[in-house]
């Protein structure tokens, strides 16, 4: 994601669980500051992050049918937006694996509060992993501060969260860490779909490779 949270697990995956493989999907539609990022990421860990793109096609039909910023009109029509940009080109790189592992954190809205460290993701036929779940933003910190890991410079501009360009905005003082995502919408429709929204927790996870986004 590009975000904070990613910083850390990237760290931790590549300094000792180095068999999980770490990807990031490039929407499109990324901040500037996001690409920078990347490239020191790429430079830091010997290019350990595979770029993955959505299909062309998709890309193109979507734009035709809804406008360049078409994803503005509607919830439905941005949901089409974050399906045919992230949604799917994940769901096609996580084919075969055990586990996916993400960095989302109780603190970071009511309905992140609600998650499990560990679930099962019937979309796409996997388990979801979130070991920072319990994490407070002050060790997120902590531990990038600690490392001197590099991180998405939107953070010092009041971004806490980060998603594409057009649908991510500063917070307000007050606001929680997702308020500047998909601002125009109701709080509980603020998810681009690759969390499961029907959540069960998996006591066991199948053995083998997962992959973090």
């Amino acid at each position: 994601s590009l975000g904070a949270e990613a910083m850390v697990l990237t760290d931790i995956i590549c300094t000792s669980v180095p068999q999980i493989d770490i990807v990031s999907i490039d929407t499109g539609r990324l901040h500037e500051e996001s690409y920078e990022l990347l490239a020191k990421l790429q430079r830091r860990y010997q290019n350990r992050i595979r770029v993955i793109y959505p299909d062309g096609q998709d890309v193109c039909d979507l734009v035709t049918r809804q406008g360049i910023n078409g994803f503005f009109d509607s919830p439905e029509a941005r949901s089409a937006c974050c399906n045919v940009r992230k949604v799917v080109p994940f769901g096609k790189f996580v084919a075969g694996y055990a586990a996916w592992v993400t960095g989302v954190r109780r603190e970071q809205s009511k309905a992140r509060a609600a998650g499990e460290a560990s679930e099962w993701d019937a979309q796409n036929g996997l388990h979801k992993l979130s070991p920072l779940l319990e994490w407070t933003e002050e060790q997120i910190w902590s531990y990038i501060r600690a490392r001197h890991l590099p991180f998405n410079s939107l953070h010092e501009k009041g971004y806490p969260s980060i998603g594409c360009a057009p649908c991510t905005r500063a917070i307000m003082p007050g606001e929680d860490h997702r308020a500047g995502r998909w601002w125009w919408e109701q709080a509980e429709q603020r998810e681009c779909g690759l969390h499961p929204k029907s959540r069960t927790a998996a006591r066991v996870v199948a053995a083998g490779a997962s992959a973090q986004g």
